[in-house]
């Protein structure tokens, strides 16, 4: 017994020397100073985007953390007037392009990928197989490879449904949906997957069908990966630049990203801090998205971590 004793006791010292060394002067040092660099390095670059916003010389040349020649609050508001007030830039219509094209293809990309993942978790059909894994190969290639191949496609599209054409959000909205819907539709059956099929067949025995176990039963369960897919479809597509720059050509039509791409271009002769300015207030609509829905957030991300 006494050696049994002597054994517990000797397993406790031995697990509580790496808690003390863990709980060192040293270690916590160490920590807060990682923490503190790590905490410097995510926030400088938002930090110095509000410093040239301020900045009334606009340039990046000159820069400084905290703007010089500031005499009133007046100049530091200089380059947000030049962004509202300038009538040869359309800012507004520019915001409100994104944020339509964005918020139409988050509510159709969340519906039609909830859909499909459905359908490829709860029924067996011929060639679901073959779909999955069609839809999971195409997403390996990158999209600047079928830059050539989604303008020809627009082109054609458009002689027969003029508001999917080029040039058009509609066309934009198309190819948007073409791109998200392979990894959401594999990110979503597998949550699906992981609700038991007793929940469809206890309502379907009841009287219920498919559709109405769908969105009664199954719906209320998927919204935290929902609500991620919703947040990354929307924060991707009000970010994205590539694509709308080469469908969109017409100044009105540009979403909010080709436009401010154009204040650091020949065009507006390289003024950074309507750049800068203009970034500030496209940062808004995502940064309260996140706020409002961060516990959705991180139900999604978390969920399945733990059984039982």
């Amino acid at each position: 017994m006494s050696n049994t004793t002597t054994a517990v006791r000797g397993q406790e010292a031995d697990s509580s020397v790496p808690r003390a060394r863990r709980d060192s002067p040293i270690m916590r040092i160490f920590a807060f100073v990682v923490i503190g660099l790590t905490v410097v390095f995510a926030l400088f670059p938002a930090v110095w985007i509000v410093s040239a916003a301020l900045n009334p010389s606009g340039s990046m040349v000159s820069q400084t953390l905290i703007p010089q020649n500031v005499r009133s609050i007046d100049d530091l508001l200089v380059n947000f007037r030049a962004l509202f007030n300038d009538p040869t830039i359309p800012f507004w219509r520019w915001v409100g392009n994104s944020l339509m094209v964005s918020t139409t293809t988050t509510v159709l990309s969340v519906a039609i990928t909830a859909l499909s993942a459905y359908s490829f978790s709860r029924f067996r059909f011929s060639g679901r197989r073959t779909l999955l894994l069609t839809t999971f190969l195409i997403q390996v290639f990158p999209n600047i490879l079928s830059m050539v191949a989604l303008y020809l496609l627009l082109l054609q599209i458009g002689r027969y449904i003029p508001f999917l054409s080029l040039n058009t959000h509609g066309g934009l909205i198309l190819v948007y949906l073409g791109g998200a819907m392979g990894v959401n539709t594999w990110l979503t059956k597998g949550f699906f997957d992981s609700i038991p099929r007793d929940i469809d067949e206890s309502a379907m025995v009841d009287g219920a069908t498919h559709w109405q176990a769908f969105i009664y039963l199954i719906l209320p369960l998927v919204r935290p990966i929902l609500a991620v897919m919703a947040i990354l479809a929307f924060v991707g597509t009000l970010n994205e630049f590539l694509l709308a720059r080469i469908i969109l050509t017409d100044r009105e039509n540009w979403t909010l990203m080709v436009g401010l791409f154009n204040f650091v271009s020949a065009e507006f002769t390289d003024d950074w801090g309507v750049f800068a300015a203009g970034s500030l207030i496209a940062a808004t609509p995502v940064v309260i998205l996140y706020l409002a829905l961060q516990r959705y957030i991180v139900g999604g991300l978390t969920v399945g971590a733990v059984k039982g």
